[in-house]
């Protein structure tokens, strides 16, 4: 009768470690925030995980661009397309979910300017949450300050409006979330925008209609029962837009 082997006791395998947009996920949902494509998230990525994000996001786009049939081993073109996309995402495009809000330095409004001020015409660039292609605008700012105002500079405006658009979104909901971040940070009496851009998920793809471009305009504040302030600011934007 043989002799049964004696029985080794195996040590319990350690648990590979979470990618790190799990990990960054888990952060944000036990905090009961949202993480939808507009949100900037900045606020739960550690030190040092965005270089961790670019590489998941790397070999995640490989992963894409096999499932496409491209071979990314000898085609000279494709071979780091996944690296660059990835860090397109993340540094650029994408820039405003990852990385925390432009700091900007705001002073007091000491003459008490009470008059309309118009910022624009700014260029845009963000991209449709439900394709991810190109949107490509200009922004007209019209800002009516009151003395407890607190005022910025022309490049500021551009600064965080890139912020805000530097997201997977649509145009609605964009010229809002930007209207909420300026009027936090400048309190003003009357906020108004003016956003008209061209949409490539319409120009690239589906009817690829070229001329066709989409305005929004959003008025708070004093612009929303001022009738003559509203012909005022939206006469300068045409103005500015001939």
């Amino acid at each position: 009768m043989l002799a049964h082997a004696p029985v080794v006791a195996l040590k319990p395998d350690h648990a590979a470690p979470a990618p790190v947009s799990e990990r960054i996920r888990e952060r944000v949902q036990q905090a009961g925030q949202r993480h939808h494509a507009n949100d900037n998230i900045a606020g739960f990525i550690a030190a040092g995980e965005l270089d961790e994000l670019r590489l998941e996001v790397e070999q995640r786009l490989l992963g894409l661009l096999r499932a496409l049939v491209i071979d990314t081993d000898h085609d000279h073109n494709s071979r780091g397309t996944a690296r660059r996309v990835a860090r397109m995402f993340i540094d650029e495009v994408f820039r405003g979910r990852y990385h925390a809000p432009p700091e900007v330095t705001a002073f007091p409004n000491v003459t008490r300017l009470g008059q309309l001020m118009l910022v624009g015409p700014l260029a845009l660039r963000s991209a449709c949450s439900h394709h991810l292609c190109p949107i490509m605008g200009k922004l007209w700012i019209g800002v009516l300050p009151n003395a407890d105002s607190e005022l910025i500079g022309l490049s500021k405006y551009a600064r965080i409006s890139d912020w805000v658009m530097s997201r997977p979104q649509i145009q609605e909901e964009a010229i809002a979330m930007l209207a909420d971040e300026l009027e936090r940070r400048i309190r003003p009496d009357g906020l108004a925008l003016v956003l008209q851009a061209d949409h490539f998920c319409m120009h690239w793809r589906g009817v690829k209609d070229d001329q066709a471009r989409m305005r929004s305009t959003l008025m708070r504040g004093v612009f929303s029962h001022d009738a003559g302030l509203r012909r005022e600011f939206l006469g300068l934007v045409a103005g500015g837009a001939a």
